[in-house]
């Protein structure tokens, strides 16, 4: 009886040791698949967020270009054609001494305008960004930069240039974007220096300008629409896996780091 009673006693034992265990079993699938839910839905959200701040910098990026290009035929396509226009007009046949030397002057400025009209359409173009690369497209518009503020600008790279996803590129080009946009508005530079380094497994991206410079967390609070830029910058380089890092020195200048683990395509 003794013996049965024990035999009893460590079926009971077994089948409520088999039962906690089932339980552990259930509540660890139940939680990791509500984890596994979650990560889905984290990981949609990621990717629509993605998608969404890609479509919002295509349409930035054009409206950027529009902007420095309305400034570019103002500036400088305007005045070519203007003085196109005064040569034409000048033109007198009783004086072939200087007509040739007009025609002459009038066919190089037409040529110079059709050139730069060409150079300007295709920065409307997002897919021709695309197809540029990343570094090609930051040497264009550092050009455009240079032309649109009076600005002094230089291009340095270090390392073997390599292209990585067209998607990210697009996206690290938007922010260089907009801190040039940053310098031309409120630096009041006459400097302006990019560092490219193509590094093993990263690309590092260094703008530096030689501007008013300003203290960021006084800036930052007296000009909430710096601030949400700033932000704007920061979300959409950890959107792409990337850091973000400005510093600035009052009367010293400006410079923004932008880091990304990197590989060629």
């Amino acid at each position: 009886m003794q013996k049965l009673s024990e035999d009893i006693v460590l079926v009971i034992i077994i089948t409520l040791f088999i039962l906690l265990i089932t339980s552990f079993i259930v509540i660890f699938i139940i939680l990791y698949q509500k984890r596994h839910q979650v990560f889905i839905k984290e990981k949609a959200f990621l990717q629509h967020q993605f998608h969404q701040t890609l479509l919002q910098s295509q349409l930035e990026i054009q409206e950027q270009t529009l902007h420095m290009i309305s400034q570019e035929i103002h500036d400088n396509i305007g005045q070519v054609l203007s003085l196109v226009k005064l040569n034409l007009g000048t033109m007198d046949l009783n004086k072939p001494e200087t007509l040739q030397q007009k025609i002459t002057d009038s066919k190089e400025l037409v040529g110079k305008a059709i050139h730069d009209l060409r150079s300007l359409a295709k920065g409307l173009n997002t897919s021709f960004i695309t197809e540029m690369g990343l570094l090609r497209s930051i040497e264009y518009e550092l050009d455009m930069v240079g032309k649109s503020g009076g600005f002094s600008t230089r291009l340095e790279t270090d390392g073997e240039p390599v292209k990585g996803d067209a998607k990210i590129e697009l996206i690290l080009f938007r922010i260089v974007q907009e801190v040039f946009n940053n310098i031309i508005k409120h630096a009041e530079a006459t400097e302006v220096l990019i560092l490219i380094n193509f590094l093993p497994g990263e690309l590092k991206i260094t703008i530096t300008d030689n501007g008013k410079g300003f203290d960021l967390s006084f800036y930052i609070n007296e000009n909430p629409n710096f601030g949400l830029g700033l932000r704007n910058m920061q979300n959409r380089a950890q959107l792409v896996g990337a850091e973000f890092k400005l510093t600035s020195i009052p009367r010293k200048g400006t410079t923004v780091t932008l880091s990304l683990p990197f590989s060629s395509s």
